[in-house]
């Protein structure tokens, strides 16, 4: 499972989602985590689906990759159908009684309409940092967080430890993963039991992890120290940002998506 957790990697590629502005995705992920929020008929719920396909389609990247991503959440989309099963009883057209268990069509339409928005949530947020590397990341965060200047804030040191604390997600996961092989070597149990024998079971793979997650901080401190590294302040780029047709082109189909979805709300009946 800890293996199936591909937040905050990235994978190079030349697509066109690839090559686009950071700020501008940066932007687009969030209207589009926005958009996910507005449609309350099954066709707008579809258009946004559909829309998201065509971007995974345009990234390039593995099918197998991008389900990879929906596998950590499989547990709180099944708590989230049960919740929405079992607790609307609100009919439409038919219900189903057994002992305590009242099942309606409106609960199980409510849990697939919430299910379906919340995979495309996270596959919409995982593809941001899929496409996205991390120098590039801290650039566009810092041009877009840059008006906080006005108020003192670092901006460019907050961008930094924000896109240093996503990269080492992966990072964690894969040295929590060899810590866990490392203990079930030595004959740990951590599969079985109830729930407080597991709870203590992970203590001797809590403890060594902290252990490696200061050793790894400590070591990347000293590494920027040496390259002398003291913030932003004066610092050049490489490569300047700047919004290409392809950026505005997408911000306007997005527009246009959220107008949609707006629209259709009020011409069609809602679904939840």
């Amino acid at each position: 499972m800890l293996r199936d957790i591909t937040i905050g990697q990235y994978f190079p590629g030349g697509s066109v989602i690839h090559r686009m502005d950071p700020r501008m995705k940066l932007v687009l992920t969030f209207a589009f985590i926005v958009t996910l929020f507005l449609p309350k008929t099954w066709l707008g719920l579809a258009a946004a689906a559909v829309f998201l396909m065509v971007i995974i389609l345009l990234t390039r990247l593995p099918f197998r990759l991008i389900l990879r991503s929906v596998k950590p959440i499989i547990p709180i989309i099944i708590f989230t159908s049960v919740i929405n099963i079992f607790y609307i009883s609100e009919k439409v057209n038919w219900e189903w009684d057994w002992w305590i268990f009242h099942i309606t069509d409106k609960g199980l339409s409510t849990a697939a309409f919430i299910v379906i928005r919340i995979v495309c949530l996270i596959i919409g947020s995982s593809l941001l940092t899929y496409t996205t590397s991390p120098t590039a990341l801290t650039d566009g965060l810092e041009r877009i967080l840059r008006p906080l200047k006005v108020v003192r804030l670092n901006v460019h040191e907050l961008a930094m430890m924000m896109t240093i604390a996503l990269r080492f997600i992966p990072t964690l996961i894969e040295e929590t993963d060899k810590i866990m092989m490392a203990q079930k070597a030595r004959g740990a149990d951590l599969d079985s039991g109830g729930l407080f024998k597991r709870i203590r079971a992970m203590i001797p793979i809590l403890i060594p992890l902290f252990v490696s997650a200061f050793r790894r901080a400590y070591e990347l401190a000293m590494a920027m120290e040496c390259r002398c590294y003291k913030g932003g302040k004066g610092r050049t780029r490489m490569k300047i940002l700047r919004l290409a047709g392809a950026d505005w082109l997408a911000l306007l189909v997005v527009m246009l998506l959220i107008g949609g979805l707006v629209g259709l709300n009020y011409v069609l009946p809602r679904a939840i």
